[in-house]
């Protein structure tokens, strides 16, 4: 059997930045072990697979090389990237039901903007195996049932910061990201992601859903232009909006194929 395969860089405008992502369209679901090892074979930190379940309505699942997670901000923007720009989706809007509930991708402008839950941080107490870890102690914990955040003073901090992924992945349960105020943008991120195997995510949108609610509520306005500060690098234009969060960035296709099952 032969699947269409779409790699995609997410949250950029040139092929080699932002996050790489695969997109395997399919007619109707694979049996999930065959998902899993495309995924491993692939070799990105998300696979998304997505079957049509109406007029610009699909179910997106993504797995990484390890397990199916419960959501991503930069395999479901490739996602509709390729929808929009290679399979003909013609619409302003493409919906996607989800572990994580309906999600939904407009069209802005050069940009595709994610329409995602927002997911507030809450004050934590310090941990020292995290900040040993990370190799420089954060100024502010804040947790969410899934993620820590830690939060620091400048931006130059966060770029520098050269962690123990593996002590990491031995002593801090969740996802980590790392988060300081930004000098030519509103604010800059790194996260780890230890728990699916993933030492550091390029651009990781579904964290904004976090730091997008922090940094909104610090800096007094909903809207916000973040950078991912990366090897890779990646841009994200975001918007507050309650219980929900607007994530925008620019994608670019570097590959296009066939894989064989």
């Amino acid at each position: 059997m032969k699947l269409p395969l779409y790699w995609v860089d997410a949250f950029a405008s040139e092929i080699f930045r932002g996050n790489p992502a695969a997109v395997v369209p399919l007619e109707r679901w694979l049996p999930d072990v065959v998902m899993q090892r495309i995924a491993a074979e692939n070799g990105l930190s998300e696979t998304a697979f997505l079957v049509r379940t109406g007029p610009a309505r699909f179910h997106l699942r993504w797995f990484t090389p390890a397990v199916e997670i419960d959501l991503c901000g930069h395999a479901t923007l490739a996602s509709a990237f390729v929808l929009f720009h290679h399979l003909g989706e013609a619409g302003e809007v493409i919906a996607f039901d989800s572990r994580s509930g309906p999600l939904l991708v407009r069209r802005r402008g050069p940009l595709l903007e994610l329409d995602f839950p927002a997911q507030p941080p809450e004050p934590a107490a310090a941990s020292a195996p995290l900040a040993q870890a990370l190799g420089r102690p954060p100024q502010q914990f804040l947790r969410t049932k899934t993620r820590w955040l830690c939060v620091y003073d400048q931006a130059a901090e966060v770029a520098d910061l050269r962690p123990d992924h593996a002590r990491l992945a031995r002593t801090v349960p969740g996802r980590i990201t790392v988060t300081a105020p930004g000098a030519d943008c509103d604010f800059v991120s790194r996260t780890f992601v230890p728990e699916v195997g993933i030492p550091e995510d390029p651009v990781t949108g579904s964290a904004h859903c976090t730091l997008v609610p922090y940094w909104a509520a610090r800096l007094g306005r909903p809207s916000l232009h973040a950078r991912q500060v990366s090897a890779r690098g990646g841009e994200l234009f975001c918007e507050w909006r309650g219980e929900r969060v607007g994530i925008a960035g620019p994608a670019v296709l570097y590959l296009q194929g066939e894989i064989n099952v």
